[in-house]
C-alpha cells in the first residue's frame, strides 16, 4: 500500500462491475476465537484466522499473557494456540494499537495474571471510552490504576488484595464464598454479580461476557442502560457456547436496563474452529456494485451467522440495489448485489449495526448527489470508536460538496451536488471504505493513509482496484501485492 503521507488516488468506476470476492476471515470472531483459545482446557487449531493489525496485535498480547500461537501455514491463517498457564503472566506492557478488541477483551484477563498488565495504545485510543469496564473490573476486586486521563488508556489492572485466592485458582476450582470487593454470595456456587454501562460500546459487555467461565461459581452481568450493537453480543454469547461454555441470555422483550447475562463456570473446550469471511467488509464490495452498476458477488457467505452484516441482505434493496443468494457449483453460498447506478435515499435505525455506517454514508451522499435524503439514526455510540465517525462523516461529506450534519444520535444528509476533493481517513478503516465508495462515481477523489485498512483487510487496494477494472489491468504500482498477509482476491463472474 502507499505510504500515508502519499494520498491514493481513488479510480473511478469505468463502467459496469462484473466481480467475485472472497474476504479474509471476520475481525470480530478472529479476536473472540483467539481468546478463547488463550484459555481453553485443551490446544486449538482455528481455520480462517484473519491477519491484521488488530488480529496481531491479539496474538502477541496473548503471547505475553503466557499463551502460545504457531502457524500451520505461510499466511498465518490457520494457527495452533496452546492455552496459557494458570495463573496468567503478568507484570507486562501489552500495546493495543487501535483494536477496541484488545484494549476491552484483554484488561479482564488481568484478573487472572500473577502480577498488573498495562494497557497503552496509538494515541487515538487514548481518546476511546474505557471507564464502565474498568468500574466493573474494579468492583469484581481488580486493582485498577489510570495512568493518563481517568477512564482511558493508558491503564494498569491486576488482581485486588482479596483477588488471588480466588483469580488465582485454575478456572473452575472450588469457588469461595465472599467475592473480591466485599460483595457476597449467599452459595459458594452462585455467580459473581456485577453491572455495567455498556451503552457506549457493547464491548464492555462481551467483555465481561468472556471473562465469565473463568471465575469460580460464573458470573451474572445485567446491562444497564441500552446496548449498541446487540448483534456482537450474541456472537459473543455463541462464541461461548460453540466452546460449551453454559450461557442464559435475558428473555425476549427484557426492557433496556433490566437484561441480565449470566454465563456459567467451565473452561472452554480446544478443538478445531473454523472462522468465517468478514461480512463487515464484504459491504463495501457489494455497495460498489450499486454505485457503479453491474454486479458484484462475495464468495462462501455463511448459513448461517451471529455478524451485523448479514444485514446488507436487507440493507442494500432500501437503496436501490437487488441482493440475492447464489449456490455455487461447490455446495458453497454467495451473496450477489446488483445495481443500476441509480440510488435511493434510506431512513434506518441503525443502532443493530453501527459498523456498517459508513458505507451506508456513502451511498447516502452519492443517492443525495441524485436528489434524495437520508436519515440515520440510533448510532451515537460511533462517537466512540476508532474516531468520531459521525463527526468525520459529516466533515468529509461537506469536504465533497455535500450537505450533511449530525443529530442527537445520527446523521442527516440532505441532496447536493458532489466534487473531487481529498478525504482523510482519520486513521479508521471504515472510513477508508467510505472514500473509496465516493471515488467510484466522483472522480478525482483522493485518499490520507489509505493503509489504515490493515487493521482488517491487508491489500485492500490491490482487491479494489480488481474489483473496479478487473484483475488484468491491475498495474497500478501503488497496489501493494505483497503486502497482504491474508487470502483475499477477486476473480471474473461467470
Amino acid at each position: 500500500m502507499p505510504p500515508a503521507s502519499r494520498p491514493w488516488s481513488a479510480p473511478p468506476a469505468p463502467g459496469p462491475l462484473d466481480a467475485v470476492v472472497e474476504l479474509p476471515g471476520s475481525k470480530s470472531l478472529t479476536a473472540r476465537a483467539l481468546l478463547l483459545a488463550a484459555v481453553a482446557g485443551t490446544p486449538t487449531t482455528l481455520t480462517g484466522v484473519l491477519r491484521s493489525r488488530d488480529t496481531d496485535l491479539m496474538i502477541t498480547a496473548l503471547r505475553q499473557l503466557g499463551a502460545d500461537a504457531t502457524a500451520l501455514d505461510p499466511a498465518g491463517t490457520r494457527l495452533r494456540i496452546q492455552p496459557a498457564p494458570t495463573p496468567l503472566t503478568g507484570g507486562g506492557r501489552i500495546d493495543c494499537g487501535l483494536a477496541g478488541t484488545v484494549m476491552r477483551f484483554l484488561p479482564p484477563l488481568a484478573l487472572l495474571a500473577d502480577a498488573p498488565v498495562t494497557f497503552d495504545g496509538d494515541q487515538a485510543a487514548r481518546t476511546r471510552p474505557l471507564a464502565p469496564l474498568l468500574d466493573a473490573l474494579s468492583a469484581l476486586g481488580a486493582h485498577v490504576t489510570c495512568l493518563g486521563e481517568p477512564g482511558h488508556l493508558p491503564v494498569t489492572v491486576g488482581p485486588g488484595e482479596n483477588a488471588p485466592p480466588l483469580f488465582h485458582a485454575p478456572p473452575c476450582a472450588a469457588p469461595t464464598s465472599t467475592a473480591p470487593g466485599g460483595t457476597t454470595r449467599a452459595r459458594p456456587d452462585e455467580p459473581h454479580r456485577v453491572a455495567v454501562d455498556a451503552s457506549s460500546s457493547s464491548q464492555f459487555l462481551s467483555a465481561l461476557l468472556l471473562l465469565g467461565p473463568l471465575l469460580p461459581g460464573g458470573l451474572e452481568v445485567t446491562a444497564t442502560g441500552p446496548v449498541p450493537s446487540l448483534p456482537h453480543v450474541t456472537m459473543t454469547v455463541r462464541a461461548l457456547r460453540d466452546r460449551g461454555v453454559r450461557v442464559e441470555t435475558p428473555a425476549t422483550g427484557a426492557p433496556a436496563g433490566g437484561r441480565t447475562w449470566r454465563v456459567h463456570p467451565g473452561r472452554p473446550r480446544g478443538g478445531e474452529v473454523a472462522i468465517e469471511p468478514d461480512l463487515s467488509n464484504a459491504g463495501t464490495f457489494l455497495a460498489a456494485a450499486l454505485i457503479a452498476g453491474g454486479r458484484v458477488r462475495v464468495g462462501h457467505w455463511p448459513e448461517r451467522t451471529t455478524q451485523a452484516g448479514d444485514a446488507w441482505r436487507r440493507l442494500l434493496p432500501l437503496l436501490g440495489g437487488e441482493v440475492q443468494e447464489v449456490r455455487e457449483p461447490d455446495g458453497s453460498l454467495s451473496l450477489q448485489a446488483q445495481g443500476t447506478g441509480r440510488l435511493r435515499g434510506i431512513e434506518a435505525d441503525l443502532s443493530a449495526t453501527g459498523e456498517l455506517v459508513p458505507v451506508l454514508a456513502a451511498l447516502a451522499a452519492l443517492a443525495g448527489a441524485q436528489g434524495h435524503a437520508s436519515r440515520l439514526t440510533g448510532i451515537a455510540h460511533l462517537r466512540g470508536h476508532e474516531t468520531n465517525r459521525l463527526a468525520a462523516l459529516v466533515t468529509e461529506i461537506n469536504r465533497l460538496g455535500g450537505s450533511a450534519r449530525e443529530l442527537p444520535d445520527g446523521l442527516q444528509i440532505t441532496p447536493a451536488p458532489l466534487h473531487p476533493a481529498t478525504l482523510n481517513t482519520y486513521a479508521d478503516h471504515r472510513m477508508a471504505a467510505f472514500a473509496a465508495l465516493i471515488g467510484l462515481s466522483v472522480a478525482g477523489v483522493k485518499v490520507t493513509d489509505v493503509a489504515c485498512t490493515s487493521k482488517t483487510l491487508p491489500g485492500f487496494t490491490r482487491m479494489w482496484q480488481d474489483v473496479v477494472e478487473g484483475p488484468a489491468q491491475s498495474c497500478d504500482p501503488t497496489v501493494g501485492r505483497a503486502a497482504a498477509p491474508a487470502p483475499g482476491g477477486v476473480h471474473g463472474a461467470s
